[in-house]
């Protein structure tokens, strides 16, 4: 180097880490394009293509010459539904099936299949991609080698890359900040976007007034739901839960509201309206997403920790019903010192969603008195 100037030196396992996250992002890009994606693993390589984003033409290409060597990746949650006794995810043997047979199989409505199938844990890391990518965790799985011209031009994406990038703190930056006044709320509200984690989303901090940091916080965490927050759907509280903990943070003198890229409890909006419709088929919350193989809250916290940290909050009072956030804050260092209730009207549409979200998930809720209602 010349006189005067800095040689900049790159930790190799700092560059491993950032490649395994790139190439993490990428394949999300990927396969919510509909582009096979090569999955690299210690018993050997596979090419996977998300049939949530496939048309019947993909299909025929994955396909190619020998339908036989591929298979169907479901979770365990979709596999039980379609009555098949395992506790992981599963490979059905595809065979001739068409692009509507597969559909049928991969989330059609009380299905059931007659086909082969394995165990596939080795194909766990799927779901991850599927969370990420907010897609159904449906995938055709095929093996392929570096030769196969099928898959030429393909991103190849290491199993342990994924997990690897899956396991880094979620790192935000804030990007924007500044006064939105808010009806309702007399206290001055800024607005604070951050950016950040893996898949780099926008994230929403809403701080009323002037928080006191020396003092526990008042903080509510809420996930995004356009249904109920932007168009007042009576099928769930949350639209109630946002207004409440807004005008309860504001009643303390000050705090903040999170609000976090969460749509379907994880799950995304195409996924979640595809819910819905199985809940107007008699399935409850939970089922219904069980039905699409999700988990029953895939919901993720580490956003939320992060924004707190660089708002400088480490003690909270969390304004929440759900045990779950809770423990992800206390599990990341953040003092939860108490606990307020955030709720919404009970009304007959939503009854027995709350009841269920008290009964099956644990939310901290007087269940016997909410089914009492609109009985």
């Amino acid at each position: 180097m010349g006189k005067g100037s800095t040689d900049i030196l790159f930790d190799p396992a700092d560059r491993r880490l950032e490649t395994a996250r790139i190439n993490s992002e990428r394949a999300v890009s990927e396969l919510r394009y509909g582009r096979p994606v090569l999955l690299e693993a210690e018993t050997g390589t596979v090419a996977v293509l998300a049939l949530d984003c496939a048309a019947p033409d993909d299909l025929l290409r994955f396909l190619c010459s020998d339908p036989g060597s591929v298979s169907l990746f479901l979770t365990a949650h979709r596999a039980r539904a379609l009555g098949l006794s395992t506790l992981g995810p599963v490979a059905l043997a595809v065979g001739s099936a068409d692009f509507d047979a597969l559909s049928r199989v991969a989330f059609g409505t009380k299905a059931k299949t007659d086909a082969e199938w394995r165990p596939a844990p080795e194909w766990s890391c799927l779901s991850d991609l599927a969370r990420l990518a907010l897609i159904l965790p449906v995938f055709l799985c095929r093996p392929a080698t570096a030769r196969d011209e099928a898959f030429a031009g393909c991103l190849s994406l290491g199993v342990s890359d994924l997990r690897e990038a899956m396991g880094l703190d979620a790192r935000f930056s804030e990007i924007a900040r500044t006064r939105v006044p808010l009806r309702d709320i007399a206290a001055e509200t800024r607005f604070v976007v951050f950016r950040g984690g893996l898949a780099q989303r926008d994230q929403l901090a809403i701080v009323v007034g002037e928080p006191d940091a020396s003092r526990p916080v008042p903080v509510r965490i809420h996930s995004s739901c356009i249904t109920g927050d932007l168009f007042a759907s009576l099928k769930c509280d949350c639209g109630d839960q946002l207004r409440e903990g807004l005008q309860l943070i504001a009643q303390r003198g000050g705090g903040v509201l999170l609000y976090l890229d969460q749509e379907g409890r994880g799950t995304g909006l195409a996924a979640k309206m595809r819910a819905y419709g199985l809940q107007h088929e008699g399935f409850d919350t939970i089922d219904a997403d069980a039905e699409l193989g999700f988990e029953a809250d895939g919901r993720r916290y580490g956003a939320a920790v992060a924004m707190l940290r660089g708002l400088g909050i480490g003690s909270v009072e969390l304004l929440t019903n759900n045990p779950a956030k809770i423990a992800a804050l206390r599990e990341a260092g953040i003092e939860v010192q108490a606990r307020t209730a955030v709720l919404g009207a009970v009304t007959a549409e939503n009854r027995n969603y709350l009841v269920t979200k008290a009964r099956r998930a644990g939310h901290l809720l007087d269940w016997p008195a909410i089914a009492a209602k609109h009985g």
